[in-house]
């Protein structure tokens, strides 16, 4: 009965540990949100993070109602000159539902580290790590235009008369291949009907005369034994 007794009342204490820790959790203000590194064409509605960007805003959700929030954006190694240094900061205070974003923001091209920090927070501030690179955006558009351009001037005017003439030559070359594909196509029908025929002809026979005989000779045996 003791035995029983203690059993229950470690039973009671893991069950009130177990709804305690959930309502606690809950009431911890803030600290289950995220904030995210959008590029700035990325919609708010988009939990998603893009560490490398041109343009940006930083985009908050999940934390309390109506939170205040401090955040601060570093130079960070390898590309930073002084690692620590803050080059950006701002605030913003979150709407009901503890979702806020930035406006858009720029920075020269180089690797982060974003510090986000909200009022009532128990750990440490959010933090992202990103890199920032317009660089290549713009190179990659100014390459790809020539290329565009390029291709379809000469295109244009030039590659339609030639491409007209080895068309018309593939399709008189067409016309003799296709007379010539029936008979080929009959003659190979027929040799493999011949073959078929041959090769299926001469088995059934012989096993027809195989399976007589043996019925013959069961039908001896048997009629032998009944008279025996």
């Amino acid at each position: 009965m003791r035995t029983l007794s203690r059993v229950g009342a470690v039973c009671a204490v893991a069950s009130a540990a177990f709804l305690i820790a959930p309502i606690a959790h809950a009431t911890a203000p803030g600290d289950n949100g995220t904030v995210k590194i959008h590029d700035a064409t990325t919609g708010e509605e988009l939990r998603k993070n893009e560490p490398h960007v041109c343009t940006f805003y930083l985009d908050a959700f999940g934390f309390d109602a109506v939170q205040e929030v401090d955040w601060h954006i570093e130079a960070w190694a390898p590309t930073a000159d002084v690692k620590g240094e803050t080059v950006k900061s701002g605030e913003i205070t979150l709407d009901t539902d503890g979702h806020g974003r930035t406006d858009d923001l720029s920075l020269p091209d180089g690797h982060y580290k974003l510090f986000w920090n909200f009022e009532g927070e128990n750990g440490a501030a959010k933090h992202k790590v990103f890199w920032t690179d317009c660089a290549d955006e713009e190179g990659g558009g100014g390459t790809a235009t020539p290329t565009a351009s390029a291709s379809g001037t000469p295109g244009s005017g030039e590659s339609a008369s030639p491409s007209a003439e080895p068309g018309e030559s593939a399709e008189a070359g067409a016309s003799p291949s296709a007379s010539s594909s029936p008979a080929a196509s009959a003659s190979a029908q027929g040799s493999t009907g011949d073959l078929a025929e041959t090769g299926n002809g001469a088995p059934v026979g012989l096993l027809s005369g195989v399976s007589a005989a043996l019925l013959a000779a069961g039908g001896y045996l048997v009629v032998r034994r009944r008279r025996a």
